[in-house]
Formats: C-alpha cells, sequence, structure tokens
C-alpha cells in the first residue's frame, strides 16, 4: 500500500483535500489526521471491518477500546446514553481533550469499536481539521493515535510516516499538535461516582470545579474502559529512567544517554531537549523520545514533575507508563 501525505493548514485546510479524505474514510480505509491532543488513526467508527483495519494497522489488542470523535454533542448523543452531568462537560469542555465514557447505544456503536464493552468513549477534537474530516466523511471516526501499538504517540505527521507509512491509505499534515498528551478520561455511567480513568490535557480541577465533586479512582474492572490503562504505553525502544529534581540523577552511561525535562539535568548528557515550562514539555515530550531515540541514546531520562494537578497528572502518567518495565 502507498501512503498518500497531504500537508494542509491548520486553521484553513484545503477543501479538496478534506474531501479526498472523507472518502477514503467512507469507503472503508484509514486516514490519520491531527487533533489537538496527538495524531489520531481515524476509520469510520460504525464500519466494522474499517474499525478491524485500526487494529491492524497498530498492531492493538483488540479488547482495548476506541475513541470515537464527533463534530457535535447531538452526534455523541446519537451513540451513548448521556446523563444530566455529561452533557454539562460536553458544553463546557468540548471541543477539547476530554474524552467521556458512558453505556453505548450498542445497536449503532459496533462491539469491535467498544473492545467488546457495553460502554462507548466519545470526544470532540478542537482542531479545525479534525472537524472538517468528520463532517466530510458523515460518521463518527474511530481513532487511537496513529503510532505502533506501546510506541510514542505522534504529534506530528513525520512521526506518523515513520509508524504507518504503507500501513494506511492517507495521512493529512497539519503541522505540530497544541497540547501534545492524549485526551483526559472520565467515566460518567454512574453521574453520581465519576471516575478519572486517565489523565491527559484536560486537568482534574476544572472538571471537578465544573461537577462539584471530586473524581475517583477507577477499579480494575471500569479502568478497562479507557484506552492508555492496561498496556505499556507511549514507550520508546529504548530505556526510559525517571528523575526528580529533589531526588538522585539516574545512573547510566550518560556519554549516550538523552534527557528531557524543565531544569537542567545533574549529569551532562549526550542529547538534551530543554523545556521552558511544563505545558511544553507536554508538547514536546513523545517528539523528544523519538529524536533521542533516532540520535542512538542508549537510554532517556526524563523528569517527572513533582507538581501532580493540571497538564502535569497527565505528564507524568505518560512519563511513569513509558518507563515501565
Amino acid at each position: 500500500m502507498i501512503t498518500k501525505r497531504a500537508t494542509v493548514d491548520r486553521w484553513n485546510p484545503d477543501q479538496m483535500i478534506i474531501a479526498r479524505a472523507g472518502r477514503i474514510i467512507k469507503k472503508g480505509g484509514l486516514v490519520a489526521f491531527p487533533t489537538e491532543t496527538v495524531y489520531g488513526l481515524g476509520a469510520d467508527a460504525l464500519n466494522p471491518e474499517a474499525v478491524r483495519r485500526i487494529y491492524e494497522a497498530k498492531g492493538r489488542p483488540s479488547d482495548n477500546p476506541l475513541i470515537l470523535h464527533v463534530d457535535c454533542i447531538a452526534q455523541a448523543m446519537r451513540l451513548v446514553h448521556t446523563n444530566r452531568a455529561a452533557e454539562q462537560l460536553m458544553m463546557k469542555f468540548w471541543p477539547g481533550p476530554l474524552t467521556i465514557v458512558l453505556p453505548a447505544k450498542t445497536d449503532i456503536v459496533p462491539s469491535v469499536t467498544r473492545g467488546g464493552l457495553e460502554t462507548a468513549a466519545v470526544r470532540m477534537p478542537d482542531n479545525v481539521i479534525a472537524q472538517a474530516l468528520i463532517r466530510e466523511a458523515g460518521t463518527p471516526i474511530a481513532a487511537p493515535s496513529a503510532n505502533i501499538s506501546g510506541r510514542p504517540s505522534p504529534t506530528d505527521a513525520e512521526s506518523v510516516m515513520a509508524d504507518m507509512d504503507g500501513r494506511i491509505d492517507m495521512v493529512i499534515d497539519g503541522g505540530s499538535v497544541l497540547v501534545g498528551i492524549e485526551s483526559t478520561v472520565i467515566d460518567m455511567t454512574d453521574p453520581q461516582r465519576v471516575l478519572l480513568l486517565r489523565p491527559g490535557g484536560l486537568g482534574r480541577e476544572a472538571i471537578e470545579e465544573t461537577l462539584g465533586m471530586s473524581l475517583e479512582a477507577p477499579d480494575k474492572t471500569s479502568a478497562k474502559r479507557s484506552p492508555g490503562t492496561r498496556y505499556r504505553h507511549y514507550a520508546p525502544s529504548v530505556p526510559v529512567k525517571v528523575w526528580r529534581i529533589t531526588g538522585k540523577f539516574p545512573e547510566c552511561d550518560y556519554s549516550s544517554a538523552g534527557y528531557i525535562g524543565v531544569h537542567e539535568p545533574a549529569q551532562k548528557t549526550a542529547g538534551v531537549v530543554l523545556c521552558k515550562d511544563f505545558a511544553e514539555y507536554s508538547r514536546r515530550l513523545f517528539a523528544a523520545f523519538r529524536r533521542l531515540e533516532a540520535k542512538g541514546c542508549n537510554c532517556i531520562i526524563a523528569e517527572l514533575p513533582d507538581e501532580n494537578s493540571g497538564i502535569c497528572e497527565g505528564l507524568r502518567d505518560r512519563i511513569i507508563r513509558a518507563a515501565m518495565d
């Protein structure tokens, strides 16, 4: 398969390119496209055969559910059973990096899209290109990150091509993304007990303030309702070691090690990616993993934020998961 790559303006995408991508989706093909979080690998969420192609292209476990991307709240309400609290969050935070898990309308959303679960995860991406593609396709688009399963999520088209060239039909190149880590995922199947399944681009504090309640931690069963929680994720091919600025710098061969963080590393390393703040750190994390890996670093040391609120909670989650054995 030849993967076509088309570059568009992030704010004013070429409608001919969007139309071409929409036709691919309608015919059951795969299109990678930018969102505000990471690049997604999209297929018609209501076409089981198309969705199976996502799993095949990524090498993704079939019990790992996909997020359904919609272009409006009304489209989401055709897919899942909502409640007043969920609709309140949709109106406030959509479009944006918030995914909500709700009981699926199982006669509409195929089992393969849901990972065999009775729930479905929905969100509305805050990206002009993504919204235009969903409208053109005329269907919700199932879209995990556009990378080989377990690898760092792609935040630019080059990273998508590195993993997906020859595996998918098309890549829409809309430049680098603005958030850099995946969406926050919450479970609202019981509006009286809202669960934080995966921290991400939207801080929990904003959600808690809107709902007037604290988010709870999931148990093993409910955690399965979110992607990115059960398997090793976000990891380069070389080991990732965690460093807290208040702790001891990890031991390794610094002459061939890489480093990413907001503070200068305690030891001189071969490759360094310094970020001005944690928002920039989140935007650059996955690209830095890939860059330092390509540079030939034998390990990557990642600064772990001491703060665990806002974007830092999601950033900490991605770093810790990347460092898992």
